[in-house]
């Protein structure tokens, strides 16, 4: 089982870098990228098992979703976020999203949020008209 705070040697950055390396030695002489500061998909998983551990379920399926999300483009991110607001999307656009994540990022859980959302925004009228 693992426990909070995770290991140090348990750590990764989205390169695969170790937590130890990431300094500011590093940053200044260049042997850390921006992308090296980035999460990794295992330690945001690890987190989500640490979640679950403690009952916390909803956490857990937020650091899931958050980890299908790595490699997708921040700007993509910010698009649907935007989109996810209240009357910013109609039906299609957010279900042409969904598809999107699914099929070209493997993120199933983040689609499935997608079209949970689709429902309840169709119940409350809040999706945009064409």
């Amino acid at each position: 089982m693992v426990k909070y705070p995770l290991p140090k040697d348990k750590v990764r950055s989205y390169t695969g870098k170790k937590l130890d390396s990431i300094n500011m030695i590093n940053v200044l002489n260049g042997t850390v990228s921006p992308q090296d500061i980035k999460i990794s998909k295992e330690t945001l998983q690890l987190q989500g098992e640490i979640a679950s551990n403690s009952g916390r379920k909803q956490i857990k399926e937020n650091f899931n979703r958050a980890s299908e999300l790595i490699n997708v483009e921040d700007q993509l991110i910010l698009e649907i976020y935007d989109k996810l607001r209240p009357n910013r999307a109609t039906k299609d656009e957010l279900l042409d999203y969904a598809r999107l994540l699914e099929e070209k990022y493997m993120a199933f859980q983040c689609a499935k949020f997608i079209r949970d959302a689709v429902s309840v925004y169709e119940r409350r009228g809040i999706l945009k008209d064409r």
